[in-house]
């Protein structure tokens, strides 16, 4: 027994000594990981003081393809409240506007455009749009050339109806940058402008303009050229992704930040949304192959004048195509172009857009519509006035990720109106008053509501209201 004891003893020691050992070599847990903060630029929007509004007797189309004769739309709180006829309570002390004879729809919603980064004045001291020092710059955010002051986004406001729009970089690279949406608001702030909440997007573009930038700058120089070092981009995107997924996962030493690279990882996250400048059939589908390769989605393609003649492998890949009326022939790829795209691409089942990619055409983009429309009609496409205004604010909504908040007059979404002075598809229809989130921003009768930035201020002609 007492040899057994002892026995026991030793066992006891001698586990305590290798409990020991074992605990003065183990290793310390891992350092829990550090989260990025992925905006660090966030919207300080506050929607503008409204008040409860009825609008009555008009035409109402919802964006969605439905129209409404004789109809009323009640606005309150900044969203839309109901949509009915003639026979709509008006709520006590709600402001009724007359709407017989004119047209109400959702504000007009530009995917497309570089107001801000390339203002007006249009001098070499406020082109900021493209950043051409690198093929590849997924770095820059298009956000940070914003200039509020632009007199560009008042004319779209007054002018064209346009309640948002989505700021790009311009196409000289194949990575232009992250664009960012804005509200169509005077601020003193670009994040004062900042859409709350949408989705960054990400600016890509493949074809002459950036072999043209770059082929007297080290390349690449050729649209081969031009694959093959987007390809290459994307391996190293992917690499960064598994670093920084697995130290998020696990915690311990942080790798390196690659402000590029957090980009890219944000598109294979599924957060940022692809915008591709490509204008020929054959390389929007080499574009739709590479993204498969590299496990990332394209959501639109911009300026798609070929897309007529891939409009069923688009619509089945479920990408949209922001696109011109009858823009042509101005430089190679732009050659192929038809004025039926528009409305191939929406009788295909796709996700049709018009943009304008211009400061003068934002202001007219109900007229580029009403130009594709009739276009259609003359080939055999049979499309209805409510349908097409899908073109102007669902689909855009859509392809920046906001048709569950804008983009149509539905019960529950912002209130972002236009109540045009006639049909909006004539070209001597103007916006007779446009409110965003309920607030009314515009009216064409009242000078006090036509937004004149401080950089108009003190011009000749400009800013002396009355």
């Amino acid at each position: 027994m007492k040899c057994h004891a002892a026995g026991l003893a030793g066992a006891t020691l001698l586990a305590m000594a290798v409990a020991g050992c074992a605990a003065a070599g183990a290793k310390p847990a891992p350092a829990p990981a550090i989260h990025i903060d992925e905006n660090p630029y966030p919207s300080t929007y506050v929607r503008y003081p409204g008040v409860p509004t009825v609008i009555q007797g008009a035409t109402l189309y919802d964006g969605e393809g439905g129209r409404i004769e004789n109809a009323s739309l009640l606005i309150e709180d900044g969203l839309v409240k109901a949509v009915g006829g003639a026979e709509l309570a008006i709520p006590v002390g709600a402001s009724v506007v007359d709407g017989r004879g004119k047209w109400i729809t959702p504000g007009v919603i530009d995917v497309h455009s570089h107001l801000g980064d390339y203002p007006s004045p249009g001098v070499s001291g406020n082109s900021d749009g493209n950043e051409a020092t690198g093929a590849a710059r997924p770095e820059v955010w298009a956000e940070h050339s914003v200039w509020p002051q632009d007199p560009g986004f008042s004319r779209a406001l007054a002018n064209g109806g346009v309640t948002a729009l989505q700021i790009l970089p311009g196409s000289a690279n194949l990575f232009g940058g992250r664009s960012v949406v804005l509200k169509n608001v005077p601020a003193r702030t670009m994040q004062g402008m900042k859409f709350p909440d949408a989705p960054y997007g990400l600016k890509m573009a493949c074809g002459e303009n950036p072999k043209r930038v770059y082929g007297n700058k080290g390349g690449p120089a050729t649209r081969m050229g031009n694959i093959a070092v987007t390809r290459a981009t994307w391996l190293k995107a992917q690499e960064y992704k598994r670093k920084w997924d697995k130290y998020e996962a696990n915690g311990g030493e942080m790798p390196s930040r690659d402000l590029a690279m957090e980009t890219l990882r944000g598109v294979l996250a599924g957060k940022i949304r692809v915008h591709n400048h490509c204008y020929r059939a054959d390389e929007m589908a080499i574009m739709i192959d590479l993204a498969k390769e590299m496990g990332y989605k394209i959501t639109a393609f911009h300026h798609a004048v070929e897309a007529y003649k891939i409009a069923d492998l688009l619509a089945a890949n479920g990408i949209c195509a922001a696109m011109w009326a009858d823009w042509y022939g101005f430089k190679m790829e732009a050659y192929d172009a038809i004025e039926e795209n528009i409305p191939f691409v929406h009788k295909a089942g796709g996700c049709a857009i018009v943009h304008s990619d211009d400061p003068n055409g934002i202001q007219r983009l109900y007229q580029e519509a009403a130009k594709a429309l009739a276009n259609g009609r003359r080939a055999g496409v049979q499309i209805s006035d409510a349908e097409a205004w899908r073109w102007l604010s669902f689909n855009p909504a859509k392809a920046l990720g906001l048709e569950d908040r804008t983009g149509s007059l539905r019960p529950g979404k912002m209130a972002d109106v236009v109540l045009w002075n006639g049909d909006p598809f004539s070209v001597y229809t103007r916006p007779d008053k446009v409110w965003i989130d309920g607030a009314l921003m515009y009216d064409s009768t009242d000078p006090r509501r036509r937004p004149v930035s401080d950089f108009e201020l003190g011009q000749p002609g400009e800013g002396d209201v009355k």
